[in-house]
């Protein structure tokens, strides 16, 4: 664990989450996702998993709690969030027992399949009358495979996406998921061994740059295109599950 406070480490952890927040800051969304890629790349899945918790939290509380929408909010997707809660401990405890270049791996299957959606731009099917049942279905696969890969996009966002929710309504709906999800994982991988006190340092230094990073961000915003910045940003989240998938191949042979 001393790798981590290398030079060389700390600043690829102050680049991933300042990226990841600038991204967040330009789209609503992707700070977990682009800071846990970038450090599963290269220190590795538990290690990441732990490092995002702090960070994450802390920029999801205001989207998640005060949009003004809490209410909306929690009477449509209430059994979404309480299943996303229970199942994320079940993925979490698999951790200690699964080899974690096929998790790694699995991220990547996870960042790839984001991306290819987002870059072609394909319209997911409203769930309409069966929502009340898949709600808790999706959030229940969401949790697992938030507790086995630090990740809540797939399906979560994407199903969260069908819903039609008006702009600010789904902001604070993924604010609340990615809340709900990484307050759980903390809490699992403290249960589990896996959250260290150094671990949970590291996670609060990278705040900093996750904070800057979506002052930036917001700045970008009023800029350029936000759909430009979209194809950019999921045309990279493609390479990047390519290079975790090929890496984890070869820690696992």
């Amino acid at each position: 664990m001393n790798t981590i406070w290398a030079t060389d480490t700390l600043f690829l952890i102050i680049f991933a989450f300042l990226i990841g927040g600038i991204v967040k800051g330009i789209i609503g969304t992707g700070l977990p996702t682009i800071a846990l890629a970038l450090i599963t790349a290269t220190i590795g899945l538990k290690e990441g998993m732990a490092i995002i918790l702090l960070p994450s939290i802390l920029t999801n509380i205001r989207q998640g709690f005060f949009g003004g929408e809490l209410k909306i909010v929690m009477k449509r997707s209430w059994s979404f969030y309480l299943a996303t809660f229970f199942t994320v401990w079940i993925g979490a405890a698999f951790i200690p027992h699964v080899n974690i270049s096929l998790l790694s791996g699995l991220l990547g299957i996870i960042l790839i399949i984001y991306a290819a959606i987002g870059i072609l731009a394909a319209g997911i099917p409203q769930p309409g009358a069966a929502e009340w049942w898949m709600s808790p279905f999706i959030g229940a696969i969401n949790g697992m495979l938030t507790g086995l890969t630090g990740s809540s996009v797939i399906p979560g966002v994407l199903y969260l996406q069908s819903l039609g929710l008006q702009r600010d309504t789904l902001i604070q709906t993924m604010g609340l998921l990615f809340f709900v999800s990484t307050t759980t994982l903390a809490l699992a991988l403290q249960k589990n061994h896996l959250l260290t006190t150094e671990l949970l340092l590291v996670s609060a230094i990278a705040f900093i740059p996750s904070f800057l990073g979506m002052q930036i961000g917001i700045s970008i915003r009023k800029r350029i295109s936000e759909n430009l910045f979209r194809q950019f940003f999921f045309s990279f989240m493609l390479l990047l599950g390519f290079y975790i998938i090929c890496r984890s191949l070869i820690l696992f042979t």
